[in-house]
């Protein structure tokens, strides 16, 4: 059986009857026109058809599928298998038509492969097997193009040349390349010009022309691509691009300002900034970094770089003087720090200006003419002698006066013209050198305050003998024969010599004469004595002493005597005096000893001395209460006086007296006691127990605050005082003359011993009187 498609007319192709027969080995006859595409596979005939993509109609007849066996009696049925069969394409089951009820879109699919197959509608059964065939979708130009790269963004140095690259942009279209012209672009520059150019085919933007970037320092730039080669009815696409400019070293920093005025005081120290200077680059980042210098190699001033603000920092290199120089005039450079080669064409000339530094005058302490003074003097000199001076200006213009003085020296004076004086004698040899400090102060203004070293020092006088280099103690044996010798001297001399010290040893005039012993003068500042005789006597002479001469090389030459001990030595059978030696060493050692001793056993004695005295004053320290005895349990005061007279009459609580049973002994009367008994007496003429009480406190007050043995710490003392106005009435008899009728005394003889006696003078006038 034969299977036949009926193509419609496709893009104004007219129709063709394209069949082939189902089996493998029966004859294939196709008729076709060009649109229509064959090819045989094992045996097959295999058809692609085109449909067109974004059609219109909601029913587009692609073809028709018709067999050869179909005689028109509708008893064939036609089925659309395989992808999109149902949905995108239907199939007429009587008539074979097939139909497209969607729009393509090659976009999304630009291949569909189905199946066709014919079923006999009356037995069920496929009339004959599958077959496959191909439709696909051709392309429309139904796409702009797109730039998928944005957004677009380019840097290209300024002062570019023509022709430099700067960017390549890309667009794509969606539509079938082997399509026509759909997918073939071409670029174009909307904005931009004209500075900048696109190639057509490739999208690759360059520079047309040098840019400025301190003029302008970025561009927008659209650029449009069209597909059909730019065709009418193409379809277009735009994107932007910015391009900015980097900085190149093209400027060169200029000063705006062509002077600076800037001051600095001459007390200023150095390194002091005075004062800034700016010059401008329109250059960015480090080509903008500069460098300032001054011109000739000013030793006054300098100027650095501020990294941050690069601004130029003029600087003290030296002090300035008003008095001196008042005002500077410098000139200053400006460079970058960062020049290529090829831009070095912009940096020729330097940018210079000038800058005038004004000194401002300050009110400065004194100048000496001299850092240090250096003076001499011989020692010995009187008092008052010359010993320099020194001299210091005020530099400021009003030339204040000067007054002078020494820190701290009572060897030497100043006055106010700067003249140094001695005030006490001078001793080389006590002191060689004085280090004063002389003060310079100004009249006007004493804070204004400045000092000197002044450096004195004392020459030697030859005002010191020479003498023993130490104390020798010499031997000599009985039997030493002449010749012999003794002992080896020499000599010091305190004095400083301008030469070197050289001495002369020699004998008295008396020692020469009668003298047991010699001296040589080795003329190296030593000298030896020897033996003049033969034999010595330890019992006659056991001591020599021998008078030493020695003089000095001064001028004038100083001579003095030393005298040397010799002692005779009862020597070994050697000659050796080492024996003597050691029993004069003993000696003074037990000596030593002795002394030491009898100094430790004084100190004890003193200590001991001391120890005892202490505890002695211990022991005879007064109690703080003399006047209270051991009984401080009472706060009446104990007296053995018999009445005040006629007032007595309150002195006691007869109330208290009468109930008291306590027999007391008698004690010593205390002197605070008889101080009670005269201020109780002053109370009766006195008056108020106030003044008397008063008096009596103040009294014991002194008398403690006097008290050198009287605790050092706060203390309460006690003292009984009843003054005035007792309730008890008095015990004298002088005013009982008028009622000693009415009173019974009986009760005196239980008031104890001491009432004794008025108990009987008082009993036995009653009774007289009864």
């Amino acid at each position: 059986m034969n299977y036949c498609f009926l193509l419609p007319l496709m893009l104004g192709i007219p129709l063709i009857w394209p069949c082939f027969t189902a089996s493998e080995s029966s004859k294939t006859e196709v008729k076709h026109q060009a649109g229509s595409h064959l090819r045989v596979k094992r045996g097959w005939m295999w058809n692609q058809f085109f449909v067109p993509e974004e059609m219109n109609k909601t029913d587009y007849h692609i073809g028709q599928l018709r067999s050869d066996l179909d005689n028109g009696n509708n008893s064939f049925q036609y089925k659309l298998l395989g992808a999109g069969a149902g949905s995108i394409f239907v199939i007429d089951e009587r008539t074979g038509d097939i139909y497209a009820i969607q729009k393509l879109d090659r976009e999304e699919r630009s291949l569909y492969t189905l199946r066709a197959q014919v079923i006999d509608s009356t037995t069920g059964r496929a009339v004959e097997p599958e077959s496959e065939f191909v439709i696909r979708v051709s392309d429309i130009n139904d796409n702009e193009p797109k730039f998928l790269d944005e957004p677009y963004e380019a840097i290209v140095p300024e002062m570019s040349p023509e022709g430099t690259l700067v960017i390549q942009v890309t667009a794509t279209d969606a539509d079938d390349p082997a399509s026509g012209n759909n997918a073939r672009l071409l670029y174009s520059l909307l904005q931009g010009q004209p500075y900048f150019s696109i190639e057509p085919t490739t999208g690759v933007i360059r520079i047309s022309s040098k840019m400025d970037r301190e003029l302008q320092d970025e561009y927008w730039v659209i650029i449009q691509a069209k597909d059909m080669i730019g065709l009418p009815g193409a379809l277009s696409g735009t994107t932007s691009v910015l391009i900015k400019l980097s900085d190149v070293n093209d400027n060169k920093p200029i000063f705006k300002e062509r002077l600076y005025r800037l001051t600095v005081s001459e007390s200023a120290p150095t390194g002091t900034s005075i004062g800034r200077i700016m010059a401008y680059d329109n250059d960015i980042g480090e080509n903008a970094e500069m460098d300032y210098s001054i011109e000739d190699d000013s030793q006054t001033f300098d100027i650095i770089t501020n990294n941050e603000t690069q601004e130029g920092i003029v600087i003290l290199k030296k002090k300035v003087d008003f008095e001196h120089q008042n005002h500077y005039l410098i000139r200053a450079n400006v460079k970058n720090r960062h020049v290529a080669e090829h831009l070095m064409e912009y940096h020729v000339e330097a940018s210079t200006t000038f800058v005038r530094v004004q000194v401002e005058d300050e009110d400065e302490p004194p100048v000496f003419l001299l850092p240090y003074y250096l003076f001499e003097i011989l020692e010995e000199s009187p008092h008052g002698s010359f010993v320099g001076m020194v001299s210091a200006t005020d530099p400021d213009q009003r030339k204040s006066p000067i007054r002078y003085s020494i820190t701290r020296s009572k060897v030497f004076s100043i006055d106010d013209n700067g003249t140094i004086i001695t005030t006490n004698p001078l001793d080389r040899e006590i002191s060689a050198w004085y280090n004063l400090s002389i003060t310079a102060t100004e009249k006007y203004n004493v804070q204004q305050i400045s000092a000197v070293p002044v450096y004195v020092q004392v020459l030697n006088i030859n005002d010191h003998a020479p003498e023993f280099s130490e104390y020798y103690d010499s031997y000599v044996c009985e039997n030493a024969g002449s010749g012999q010798v003794i002992q080896t001297i020499s000599a010091v001399d305190r004095d400083e010599s301008v030469e070197d010290h050289h001495f002369y040893f020699n004998l008295s005039v008396e020692d020469t004469k009668n003298s047991s012993f010699i001296i040589i003068d080795n003329e190296d500042n030593t000298a030896v004595i020897l033996t003049n005789r033969t034999g010595f006597s330890l019992q006659e002479e056991p001591v020599f002493y021998i008078s030493v001469l020695i003089a000095d090389n001064g001028i004038p030459s100083l001579t003095s005597t030393n005298t040397l001990t010799i002692h005779i030595c009862d020597c070994d059978d050697y000659g050796s005096t080492q024996t003597c030696r050691d029993k004069d060493l003993l000696l003074s050692m037990g000596f030593r000893t002795e002394v030491i001793l009898a100094i430790l056993i004084s100190i004890m004695i003193i200590f001991g001395f001391i120890f005892l005295i202490l505890g002695l004053k211990q022991r005879r320290k007064p109690t703080l209460f003399p006047e209270k005895g051991e009984d401080f349990r009472e706060n009446i005061f104990r007296y053995d006086d018999e009445g005040g007279g006629e007032e007595d009459t309150e002195a006691f609580d007869i109330v208290q007296l009468r109930s008291s049973t306590i027999m007391r002994e008698r004690k010593t009367r205390k002197t605070a006691a008889a101080e009670i008994r005269s201020l109780y007496r002053q109370s009766l003429q006195v008056g108020p127990d106030s003044a008397i009480f008063r008096k009596f406190i103040l009294e014991k007050l002194e008398e403690a605050n006097t008290d050198p043995c009287a605790p050092p710490f706060d203390s309460l003392q006690t003292y009984a005082f009843e003054g005035t106005g007792s309730l008890a009435g008095s015990l004298s008899s002088l005013g009982s003359a008028v009622s000693d009728q009415d009173e019974n005394y009986d009760y005196l003889n239980e008031l104890g011993p001491r009432f004794k006696r008025l108990a009987c003078m008082f009993g036995s006038a009653m009774q007289s009187n009864n």
